[in-house]
């Protein structure tokens, strides 16, 4: 078993050894004679900035190696701080340029300016905006599937137009092997994308799934079952989710990324708990079986699968996020699990604890302790109450806390204040793993 530090190690030193392997080919030759070291300072920051727009494809092209290092979750988060990194050293590069050289603001006349600086300040406006929309998406209530698209477009605009850009500026480029390199990276990253967008769907075409069933749950959820047509369907390890399409081509790219509920050790039908949140999620109940499906997965880290040598577990989750945390429950009922689990959750009123009456039949199969946090009790209520805080961990999660590994599921501020509860309680941070409900 491949040690999974030493493969995340590796992966971001790949990642750093990429970014900054064109800015030292392009030093091996030298600038020309009296350039001010602003100069080639704004150069170097421009060249790693459109290192790591290049690899921002490879970060959202879901590459099976790197996603088992890290979780989607995590690379995402990277690619938006990346990304912004990115931009920030792109802009700074003409800024520098238009201070030490102010001869150079002319350049934005884009009517009159020489098509190399045409490609740059479009390629940097494109980029400016797909920050921009990425960023205020939800309080422009710009929708997803649009957006994404729109992401993807302004994507390629942004590095294609900055690539021609530094062609057209030759300085550093002057020697054709130098313009191979960059132009392989450049192609690497469009075949990334036609893979995504092209390669991936067509191939999921070969793999359909069809509606079984579509059952209501408490809290506002749905269980929506699918079995594989013509296929054997996929294992997935407890707590891993996929990307559903539904009732649509997946070259449409209208795909959403649920948790699965159901035993990971049954590919011939695999359900996932969607709670109506969205215009998406609230059109769940509306879909009929036989309804075709595709399913991109699986996909995540956030599973006990991973942790063989633990002693035992602690499930936290409120609401929805209780979905991840059921497929774990139910597979290792079915696995004859013999490990104590806690499981802790939280949600607005006790008609809102989904899978309650399915949880309470695993306990009589595995050695679970559940731990009922609703946020007001009704009058007979004896439980607690309230929210997931510190004192509520205390009480109920192991003396050793070292022994166990901890799973937390569920909306941001929960899973803020919780996270803080566990470090505060001396729980070691490589025993914390989360996962959000939000990976757009």
């Amino acid at each position: 078993m491949h040690n999974p530090i030493a493969v995340a190690l590796l992966w971001v030193t790949a990642y750093l050894l990429i970014t900054l392997f064109p800015l030292a080919v392009v030093l091996l030759y030298p600038a020309p004679e009296n350039r001010e070291f602003w100069v080639d300072f704004s150069v170097a920051l421009g060249f790693i900035g459109l290192a790591m727009m290049i690899l921002q494809f490879a970060l959202t092209a879901r590459v099976n190696r790197i996603e088992a290092s890290y979780g989607i979750d995590i690379l995402l988060q990277f690619h938006r701080y990346t990304s912004l990194a990115a931009f920030v050293m792109v802009v700074i590069h003409p800024i520098i340029l238009f201070i030490v050289q102010p001869e150079t603001l002319e350049l934005l006349n884009i009517l009159e300016a020489p098509w190399r600086a045409r490609l740059a300040v479009i390629g940097t406006l494109a980029f400016f905006i797909m920050v921009a929309t990425t960023i205020w998406r939800k309080p422009l209530k710009i929708p997803y599937e649009p957006w994404r698209a729109a992401h993807s477009i302004l994507a390629v605009i942004a590095v294609g137009f900055g690539f021609g850009h530094t062609l057209g500026v030759a300085n550093y480029l002057s020697f054709f092997w130098k313009v191979v390199l960059w132009s392989a990276m450049i192609l690497v990253a469009l075949w990334l994308i036609t893979y995504v967008r092209l390669v991936k769907p067509w191939l999921l075409t070969k793999r359909p799934y069809l509606v079984e069933e579509v059952v209501p749950l408490r809290g506002d959820v749905w269980k929506l079952a699918l079995r594989p047509s013509g296929h054997e369907g996929f294992t997935f390890q407890p707590g891993q989710f996929a990307w559903i399409t539904l009732g649509i081509h997946p070259i449409r790219m209208r795909e959403h990324p649920f948790s699965m509920s159901s035993s990971g050790d049954h590919p011939e039908r695999i359900e996932f708990g969607i709670k109506a949140l969205g215009d998406f999620t609230r059109s769940i109940k509306n879909i009929k079986p036989g309804t075709k499906a595709y399913l991109d997965g699986p996909y995540g880290v956030f599973t006990t699968e991973r942790y063989w040598d633990s002693a035992g577990f602690v499930l936290i989750a409120g609401g929805v996020g209780i979905t991840p945390m059921y497929s774990m429950l139910v597979t290792a009922v079915e696995r004859q699990d013999d490990r104590p689990f806690l499981l802790i959750y939280s949600a607005r009123s006790w008609e809102d604890f989904t899978y309650r009456e399915e949880l309470e039949v695993i306990k009589t199969k595995l050695n679970l302790q559940i731990i009922y946090v609703p946020r007001h009790g009704d009058e007979n209520w004896t439980g607690e109450t309230g929210y997931v805080d510190k004192d509520l961990l205390e009480r109920y999660i192991p003396i050793h806390r070292g022994s166990r590994q901890y799973f937390i599921c569920a909306a941001p501020v929960m899973m803020d204040a919780v996270e803080a509860g566990l470090l505060s309680l001396d729980v070691p941070v490589t025993n914390i793993h989360m996962e959000h409900f939000n990976l757009a």
